[in-house]
């Protein structure tokens, strides 16, 4: 079968497009490794005011939400055994303490972070023990010197240092708002952020 010259030119550049990715592909991971192997520049970015940022808006998310949950869904859980609505936020609030005590932050007096979770049901006082934690928190991360990010922290590992225990601290509550979030849906909750989002997005069509 007699083919054209631009079928025939078609189907080469179509071959040496795939035998130049392949060779690529395979050269890859050769070139990954020499440039992490050579590459020793120290990392530049501030993990400090990114990790106060975080918290602050976790605050107001979790305030606001613990504000959308009527009264009566504080004692309401998803099975047994499991965290109750009050107890995902008081265990939030409790770390928010006990993590950075890691760092030799003193704990509210009388704290006990075995028991904190339990303490509370009444949803007002569950928004202002909440609040308090969080200003602890931010306030112990703000009195930290960049120096102070890298003092080794033993207990977490033999390279890990307080800047690690910062981390912790903001994933937990990443996490922990992940499943109050979950909670409120379950229960035909939005979340208020989301719910303002809408709204505006709504307004911007009209």
């Amino acid at each position: 079968m007699k083919r054209s010259l631009g079928s025939v030119l078609a189907l080469c550049l179509c071959v040496g497009f795939v035998a130049n990715s392949a060779r690529a592909a395979a050269q890859a991971p050769a070139a990954s490794g020499q440039a992490q192997s050579t590459d020793k520049t120290a990392p530049s970015y501030d993990m400090k005011p990114q990790a106060i940022l975080d918290l602050q808006d976790l605050q107001k998310k979790f305030a606001s939400l613990a504000e959308a949950f009527p009264a009566d869904k504080m004692t309401w859980r998803p099975g047994a055994g499991v965290r109750s609505v009050a107890e995902i936020f008081m265990h939030a609030a409790g770390a928010n303490y006990g993590i950075p005590s890691m760092m030799g932050v003193k704990t509210p007096e009388g704290f006990n972070g075995k028991a904190f979770e339990k303490t509370t049901t009444d949803k007002a006082k569950i928004v202002q023990e909440w609040n308090k934690s969080f200003e602890s928190a931010i306030a112990a991360v703000q009195a930290m010197s960049n120096a102070d990010f890298a003092k080794a922290d033993k207990k977490l590992g033999p390279d890990a240092n307080d800047g690690d225990v910062v981390y912790l601290l903001v994933v937990h509550n990443h996490d922990m708002l992940g499943q109050a979030i979950a909670y409120a849906r379950v229960n035909g909750i939005v979340p208020p952020w989301t719910a303002d989002a809408l709204k505006n997005k709504k307004a911007d069509v009209e």
